[in-house]
């Protein structure tokens, strides 16, 4: 993997711009109101991001996968205050309400999601 700054800013900017919504959206869900706040959400995202960058750069494969999970996971607890497995569950959440809206959007723009399946 090339390390080129410009590419890692565009992502993490449109990370935080796409993602930050929809991972506060579930936090809010699933573990309320006050330790879900917005602000959170963009910072699980930022540094997720950042995180996953480093760790792709040094470790790659399944292992280096595992890695950038465990990261995510745990900044979702710590910003949300919450145990390991309503991280994971958050995770989770946020995983299925991002699909939802790209194959929604998808249908909507009229836009194939991969292989003309959906």
């Amino acid at each position: 993997m090339e390390f080129d700054i410009v590419t890692i800013l565009i992502s993490i900017i449109g990370g935080a711009i796409i993602m930050a919504p929809v991972l506060w959206i579930a936090g809010r869900m699933l573990v309320g109101s006050t330790n879900a706040k917005f602000t959170d959400a963009i910072m699980i995202v930022v540094l997720s991001s950042i995180a996953n960058t480093v760790v792709g750069l040094f470790i790659g494969g399944i292992i280096g996968s595992l890695a950038s999970l465990v990261v995510t996971l745990y900044l979702i607890k710590k910003y949300y205050e919450c145990s390991w497995g309503k991280a994971a569950v958050v995770a989770i959440v946020t995983t299925v309400i991002f699909v939802i809206i790209a194959v929604v959007l998808g249908m909507v723009l009229g836009i194939s999601l991969g292989g003309g399946f959906i």
